[in-house]
């Protein structure tokens, strides 16, 4: 049990950290550069997601470049800023923007998938965790070319890569939520790949 006295000292930094991380997770990165190339609203095209591979059906491969870099540095950003006040704050900030980018309270909590900010959320926290992650979906990718499929595999094997190359029991964990997070906002393309009505990466 922790002890009462110091858990309501660190509390409000805990809840400040993921409020904190959320804030940036939520800067709905995809919306904003297709807006700003004159494409509209984002929402409107394909699956009316706001993440990369959306962003790609546009045609438009350098914002679809860019919103992967920019969704994956907002998560690895938080982490970073969060590491000033410590790990726990650092895995809290991570946390809160996967959530953030998830659920963002800009576009009524209807964001993406979570994927690239998760991708870069783990590169922050232990970079060959990361790293291992990121190659998994890169390998699924090049072989079966469903973003969905690769996101899937890839989050579900980064507890795996947490310990056997960190060895580290509180980054398992937090991999393990942030998997859990990943898989759920791909409930309705787990439905789609069990039918094999899939799209492919590239797909219009």
């Amino acid at each position: 049990m922790p002890d009462p006295i110091s858990w309501s000292y660190a509390a409000p930094y805990f809840l400040a950290a993921l409020v904190g991380g959320y804030l940036v997770g939520s800067i709905p990165f995809g919306l904003l550069v297709t807006k700003l190339a004159g494409l509209g609203d984002i929402r409107q095209v394909g699956s009316g997601n706001i993440g990369t591979t959306n962003v790609l059906r546009t045609g438009r491969k350098d914002l679809a470049a860019a919103t992967l870099l920019l969704d994956g540095g907002k998560g690895a950003a938080a982490v970073l800023i969060g590491s000033n006040w410590g790990p726990d704050i650092a895995l809290l900030t991570g946390l809160g923007a996967v959530v953030g980018h998830l659920f963002p309270v800009w576009l009524k909590f209807k964001g993406g998938k979570g994927v690239a900010t998760t991708l870069g959320t783990l590169l922050a926290l232990q970079f060959w965790v990361g790293a291992a992650a990121c190659a998994t979906w890169l390998l699924v990718a090049v072989l079966f070319r469903m973003s969905s499929l690769s996101a899937l595999v890839a989050v579900a094997a980064a507890p795996l890569f947490a310990w056997f190359i960190a060895r580290d029991l509180q980054l398992v964990e937090m991999a393990a939520i942030l998997a859990a997070l990943v898989w759920f906002s791909h409930r309705a393309n787990i439905a789609r790949l069990l039918r094999g009505q899939e799209p492919k990466i590239g797909t219009k």
